[in-house]
């Protein structure tokens, strides 16, 4: 298994809709991704604001394959595009295995 750790450091003044990453966005990251081989995902929430991210998740595959056409896939056009709908923070990729 390896996962995709996409994570959200919060700067002063950020913006981020809670409500709208679980009602929206997550749902479409599960469309876009599931075929390339997704499996599962973690979300992990900040005890409060003044933690140094507004929110971390865990998306699990098979293998690295599955992450490489995940994210090479013309989906993740559509995940990329959303993000501006519910945060001004630039996310972060890391890679584990």
């Amino acid at each position: 298994m390896a996962k995709l750790i996409v994570y959200y450091p919060r700067h002063e003044g950020c913006r981020f809709d809670r409500d709208y990453y679980l009602a929206t966005h997550v749902p479409i990251v599960g469309d876009a991704w599931t075929e390339a081989g997704m499996t599962g995902a973690e979300i992990e929430w900040p005890f409060d604001d003044t933690q140094p991210f507004a929110c971390l998740i865990g998306i699990a595959f098979a293998d690295q394959g599955a992450i490489d056409a995940a994210l090479g896939s013309a989906a993740t056009a559509g995940v990329l595009a959303d993000v501006a709908n519910f945060t001004d923070i630039t996310p972060s990729l890391y890679r584990t295995t």
